[in-house]
């Protein structure tokens, strides 16, 4: 009998360390995964402010070092909606109507038509790699680029004192030269 009763002591002791064991498990792998949703929201929002060419958002990272999972709760809320953010307002460039009336005379958004140019508003690789780096060692030349991230390209180009010249026949049409 006390072999029975030691016997069945050393089980529950065992399924008792089991369970703290998995519960521990369970609650680093909440953890990890909160701060993955973390820095793709961190990540996406950076995306965004880097192709619209304002100042990234700082960050401490002290979701990393913190034991609160209240706290680190409360940094996903604020970085996906800073992210949701910054994709409404990189949405709409500044002269998107002007883009949009450029790309109407010269290309599909998706064109790559073999003459060297490449995108709707026919950016040429030296162009690309000037005013689109990030995005041509991401994701290729312009024609794999959304409609948004094209007319932010070309918005650098126009910041940078280029103005419409760049496409000076359609500019013309367009009234903007």
């Amino acid at each position: 009998m006390k072999r029975h009763a030691l016997f069945l002591l050393i089980v529950a002791a065992s399924a008792a360390a089991c369970l703290k064991l998995a519960t521990h498990a369970r609650a680093a792998a909440t953890r990890n995964m909160m701060l993955e949703r973390i820095d793709d929201y961190r990540q996406t929002t950076w995306q965004w402010q880097s192709l619209m060419g304002v100042r990234l958002t700082p960050t401490h990272h002290t979701e990393r070092r913190s034991t609160s999972s209240a706290y680190r709760a409360w940094v996903l809320k604020v970085w996906r909606r800073r992210a949701a953010q910054t994709r409404r307002l990189a949405a709409h460039p500044p002269h998107e109507g002007a883009w949009r009336c450029i790309q109407r005379y010269e290309a599909p958004w998706h064109a790559a038509t073999g003459n060297g140019y490449y995108g709707g508003l026919q950016m040429d690789t030296g162009f690309q790699s000037r005013y689109g780096y990030d995005l041509l060692r991401r994701k290729g030349l312009a024609h794999r680029w959304s409609p948004t991230e094209q007319m932010w390209v070309a918005e650098r180009a126009l910041r940078a004192g280029r103005g419409y010249y760049p496409w000076p026949n359609t500019a013309r049409i367009c009234g903007l030269i």
